[in-house]
């Protein structure tokens, strides 16, 4: 049987997934995403939310043309369950967040650097505002919410009312933006030791500078992003 290979990269989201099935080939987006939600498949796989985002594992995967869409969302959960079943063993007694917490902040951090050697400081971050009880101001869960989005964040986007929006409620989203990789899941269980509780983008491609403060992080966005001295 002749099988077809398709690389899922870290940080799709199911919609975009869904797109790259198709683009290889296989199924319409709305059928790969409608598998996505389907309740039967989701309880067989003991996930909660209304749908598979966030569980389907970032991998290279081989599936004959011939191959549903249900198939292939199952073969995905299936994956990300046991390859994350040792981090999840390892880490789960000791964490201060539930399961399916982790997986929701893995998501966020996984949207919010390509860097991954940054992914347990951006992970220290969101812990510290947890603790703090602070919004998490995370643009990707922003992003996520909104029914359309044209690549730039504007502020009337911060202001927009959904259970996504962190600028507006606190604590973490209703459920995963993403599907976060290995890496993302190991950084969200094992933040650094910081005191940082704010990083903006530099202008080194994908880094970021983390601050501890308001007045720190005030001067940083100004360096970077407002381009002042």
């Amino acid at each position: 049987m002749l099988l077809h290979e398709v690389t899922v990269p870290e940080g799709l989201t199911i919609v975009q997934t869904a797109l790259l099935f198709s683009q290889a080939g296989f199924d319409e987006p709305n059928l790969f995403i409608r598998a996505a939600k389907n309740r039967k498949l989701l309880d067989r796989f003991g996930i909660e939310g209304k749908n598979a985002e966030g569980y389907l594992m970032p991998e290279t995967y081989r599936f004959s043309k011939s191959a549903s869409p249900a198939e292939i969302v199952a073969k995905m959960i299936s994956t990300f369950l046991e390859k994350v079943e040792p981090i999840k063993l390892r880490n789960q007694p000791d964490s201060s967040l539930r399961f399916d917490e982790i997986i929701t902040l893995a998501s966020i951090i996984e949207k919010e650097t390509g860097n991954k050697d940054e992914y347990r400081l951006i992970s220290s971050v969101f812990h510290n505002r947890l603790k703090k009880r602070m919004m998490l101001q995370a643009d990707p869960t922003v992003i996520y919410g909104l029914p359309d989005f044209d690549g730039n964040i504007r502020k009337k986007d911060l202001r927009y009312d959904s259970p996504y929006n962190t600028y507006r409620y606190r604590g973490l989203p209703p459920g995963p933006i993403s599907n976060p990789g290995l890496p993302a899941i190991e950084a969200a269980y094992n933040p650094a030791e910081t005191d940082y509780l704010y990083f903006v983008a530099t202008k080194s491609e994908g880094r970021h500078y983390f601050s501890s403060n308001l007045r720190e992080h005030n001067r940083a966005v100004a360096k970077y992003q407002l381009n002042k001295r």
